[in-house]
């Protein structure tokens, strides 16, 4: 999130500090993501080191404490997962927020300077572990399974009234409400049509900008806020859509890629169904933040810019779900 969260800082630092027996010398807030309920921040300590502070208010989902160590135990070693307590566990409570410690790596996001080739098949072989690992009865147990039966259609719609009346979305509304509504029908036809495939452990959000590297370097997968049990198109959407990363695939990527994950044909309707649920969720999210009133003008003028990226695209004529 663009705007911090309303703690105090000091506190917030000695409570790390204390949780997890580091000499925190200071707390940097970074503006990242788009959920409405986390922030991040960059902790540094007295002996050079630096980790990443998630703060949540309310409680992680169970599949994104446990599920990355998990993970990493099975040799999925691109996998960023949060770091245990001195006393044991790894979530920590801190008033109505809780906090998980990761690792902090250097070179930040790919969304906006894309794959090296050498990652491009990295992150094919990353994805190809990740849905080979077989989950025990205890993570399968915590982690959420595929349904189809999405809300953001309901939200979007509840949401629509509010927008056309908005001083901020009215005009948006007045151009696009038609588009996202036609959208949300859209959803609902694929999640009829959908075929059942194999689940298999997906990140469910594998896009370039959850994936971290310095240079050409070594891949570090991050945000396991909602891992699922889905089909493999749950990661393979990202992939294969050009919607997220300014560098989305291409031919050559779409071989590099290949090299790394192996022969793969994935389903056009899965791949489409979940194209257009996330951008259909998506414009419900940035709908529910830019309507809040505790937003700042900064913070709604992010969230309208990719609303409206979203929103150009479903309009498009050549838009093709």
């Amino acid at each position: 999130m663009i705007d911090k969260p309303g703690v105090d800082e000091r506190l917030l630092a000695a409570e790390v500090a204390a949780a997890w027996a580091v000499d925190v010398t200071d707390l940097v807030f970074l503006p990242l993501g788009l959920d409405g309920h986390a922030w991040a921040y960059r902790v540094d300590t007295s002996d050079g080191r630096r980790y990443f502070l998630k703060l949540r208010r309310g409680e992680f989902a169970p599949a994104a404490v446990v599920l990355p160590g998990f993970l990493r135990a099975q040799g999925v070693r691109q996998v960023v997962a949060p770091i245990h307590r001195p006393t044991g566990g790894a979530g920590h409570g801190f008033g109505d927020y809780r906090l998980l410690l990761y690792p902090f790596h250097d070179g930040g996001s790919l969304w906006g300077r894309g794959l090296t080739d050498r990652q491009w098949i990295e992150y094919g072989e990353f994805l190809g572990r990740l849905h080979a690992v077989a989950p025990t009865t205890d993570i399968a147990a915590v982690l959420p399974v595929e349904t189809y039966r999405s809300d953001a259609g309901e939200r979007l719609r509840m949401l629509g009234a509010q927008a056309a009346a908005s001083e901020t979305l009215g005009g948006f509304w007045e151009r696009y409400g038609a588009a996202l509504h036609r959208l949300s029908d859209v959803v609902e036809d694929l999640a009829s049509r959908v075929p059942r495939g194999r689940h298999v452990i997906c990140h469910a959000d594998i896009h370039p900008g959850n994936l971290i590297a310095d240079g050409d370097g070594p891949l570090h997968v991050v945000d396991w806020d909602g891992p699922i049990l889905a089909p493999r198109e749950r990661d393979l959407m990202f992939v294969h859509s050009r919607d997220f990363g300014d560098h989305p695939m291409d031919a050559r990527r779409a071989e590099l890629f290949r090299r790394g994950y192996g022969p793969v044909e994935p389903d056009p309707t899965l791949l489409s169904y979940y194209r257009s649920e996330r951008h259909l969720d998506d414009a419900a999210v940035f709908l529910s933040s830019i309507l809040d009133s505790g937003a700042s003008p900064e913070s709604r003028a992010n969230d309208l810019h990719w609303l409206t990226r979203i929103a150009e695209t479903v309009a498009h004529p050549a838009y093709v779900a």
